[in-house]
C-alpha cells in the first residue's frame, strides 16, 4: 500500500471524473489520499469530497498565495473546522517568495496562526515553502521554542540545510514527481540522505506529474512512480519504500484511520 499524502481533489481539473480518479488510485494500491485545503472559505466543498469517499481525508488551511484574501480567517476558525473527523491536518500554509500572489508581509502572520492551530489540535501542519528557506527555518525554530508541533515540508524543493534542520526539529519531508525529473540530482541526493522514518511521498496533483507522465495532468495513482524513483535513489526495494512511507504517514497523520487490512 502507498499513501498520497498531498493532492487537491477539489480542484476543477478533477471535477468531471472524480470517481474514476479515485478508482484508479485504489487500483494502483493507494490506500489513503489526503486532499489538501488551500482556502478555508472553500473548505465546505473540500469536506464534501472527503465525506464522499472512505479513503479520502482532508486538511484545513490557507495557502500563502491566498493569505491576503483570507486575512480574516482566525485561529478559532481553524480549530472549529479541525474537529471534523475527516480533517486530519492543518494547512497547507507557509511562505512562498517565488510568486507574488500572497503579500509577503501577510504570509508569516498567517503561517504562525496555522502553527498554533497544529499545536493546539495535535494535528500535523502541512507546510508550503518556496524560495524562503532562511525565513522558514527561523520561524520553525522560534515556534519550536513555544511548544511542540509536528509538520511536513510538502513538495520539497528547498535546500539541504532547511530539510535537515526540520528533521532535527521532529518534522517530515514530502517528495513529489519533481524527484523523478532529470535535473533533480540535488533533490535525489537529499532524499537519499534523509532518515527513513522522516520521508513521505505525494503527488501535489493535479500538478507535477512524474517523469513518465510529463505534460499530463497528475493524479493520485501516479504517486507509485515517485515511490519507485525514491526506492531506486535510496537503494532499497519498492516494497520497503511503500512500507516505510506508509508507516511514516500514519505516524504523522495519526487521526487518519488505517484500512482494515493494514490495521490487522
Amino acid at each position: 500500500m502507498l499513501v498520497d499524502s498531498h493532492c487537491h481533489l477539489d480542484f476543477p481539473d478533477f471535477s468531471a471524473e472524480l470517481d474514476a480518479i479515485v478508482a484508479r488510485a485504489r487500483a494502483a494500491g493507494i490506500g489513503r489520499m489526503v486532499s489538501i485545503s488551500t482556502r478555508v472559505k472553500q473548505h465546505d466543498a473540500l469536506l464534501a469530497i472527503a465525506e464522499r469517499y472512505d479513503d479520502v481525508v482532508c486538511s484545513v488551511g490557507t495557502h500563502p498565495h491566498h493569505c491576503g484574501e483570507e486575512a480574516d480567517v482566525t485561529l478559532d476558525d481553524l480549530l472549529e473546522r479541525a474537529k471534523h473527523p475527516k480533517v486530519v491536518a492543518i494547512g497547507e500554509a507557509g511562505l512562498d517568495y517565488f510568486y507574488d500572489y500572497g503579500p509577503h508581509e501577510a504570509q508569516a502572520p498567517s503561517f504562525r496562526i496555522h502553527v498554533e492551530a497544529a499545536r493546539r489540535t495535535g494535528l500535523p501542519l502541512v507546510i508550503h515553502t518556496r524560495e524562503a528557506d532562511a525565513d522558514m527555518q527561523k520561524i520553525l525554530e522560534e515556534e519550536a521554542g513555544r511548544g511542540p508541533f509536528t509538520a511536513v515540508l510538502h513538495c520539497y524543493t528547498g535546500g539541504r540545510e532547511l530539510a535537515l534542520r526540520a528533521v532535527e526539529l521532529g518534522h517530515y519531508v514530502g517528495f513529489t514527481g519533481i524527484l523523478t525529473f532529470k535535473r533533480s540530482d540535488a533533490l535525489r541526493a537529499l532524499a537519499k540522505e534523509l532518515p527513513a522514518d522522516r520521508i513521505l511521498v505525494e503527488t501535489d496533483s493535479p500538478y507535477l506529474a512524474p517523469g513518465k507522465m510529463r505534460g499530463k495532468r497528475n493524479e493520485p495513482a501516479y504517486v507509485v512512480e515517485t515511490a519507485k524513483v525514491l526506492a531506486e535513489t535510496r537503494g532499497v526495494s519498492f516494497e520497503t519504500i511503500a512500507r516505510e512511507t506508509t508507516e511514516n504517514f500514519f505516524r504523522l497523520f495519526s487521526k487518519t484511520p488505517r484500512p482494515a487490512a493494514a490495521a490487522a
